[in-house]
């Protein structure tokens, strides 16, 4: 066998070589990367870190997965976060959006301009022009205090409430969006002031 040979040879034994160590080998542990990201970021959407300085870190396009009730999940989006580098665990967000999924199959979508999310807990804090809606029912309000180990969420400030049998307008509404059930009080122990519309 000539010189020649013996190198074509040795290439080609190299190259079979690389081709094993890349099928069994480097093209699994890509595909693994490539699937942590995926489950990590659904939806395609990124956690970009914009900026950082001594007190705060900022994001955009942020989404976390939580539980409610113990046992709803639920999807939590923002267009713009941040969070102080004191609290960690808080996360503040810029038009916050919810997704609750219930365990009769319906989904609640709710929207605020501004609120906060703690990682650690999954409670959502929503403020300003805050909308939930699930198809039959919306409410309108100033703010809404959603606890993930709390079966009812606190909504308060110029609470409207509309759903098929009629309209409610309330200055503070405990309501479980399972059941569909609301209680009605006021800030102080004054008598409530609610009207309801037909």
């Amino acid at each position: 066998m000539s010189k020649k040979q013996k190198k074509i040879q040795l290439v080609l034994v190299l190259f079979g070589l690389f081709l094993i160590f890349a099928t069994y080998f480097y093209y699994p542990y890509m595909k693994r990367v490539k699937l942590a990201q995926n489950e990590s970021t659904p939806d395609g959407l990124e956690i970009i870190q914009e900026e950082k300085d001594d007190e705060s870190t900022s994001f955009r396009n942020v989404e976390y997965k939580g539980f409610y009730d113990l046992d709803k999940p639920f999807i939590i989006k923002s267009e713009q976060a941040y969070m102080l580098n004191e609290e960690p665990d808080v996360i503040y967000m810029s038009k916050m959006h919810v997704i609750l999924y219930l365990s009769d199959e319906r989904i609640v979508h709710i929207r605020s301009d501004e609120g906060k999310y703690n990682k650690i807990t999954y409670d959502c804090y929503f403020q300003k022009n805050v909308v939930a809606e699930d198809g039959e029912t919306q409410i309108l309000a100033k703010n809404l205090d959603l606890l993930a180990t709390e079966n009812t969420a606190r909504i308060w400030g110029d609470v409207n409430l509309n759903y098929p049998a009629g309209s409610l307008k309330a200055d503070n509404i405990d309501y479980n969006f399972e059941t569909k059930y609301f209680k009605v009080s006021m800030f102080n122990n004054e008598a409530i002031k609610m009207k309801v519309i037909k």
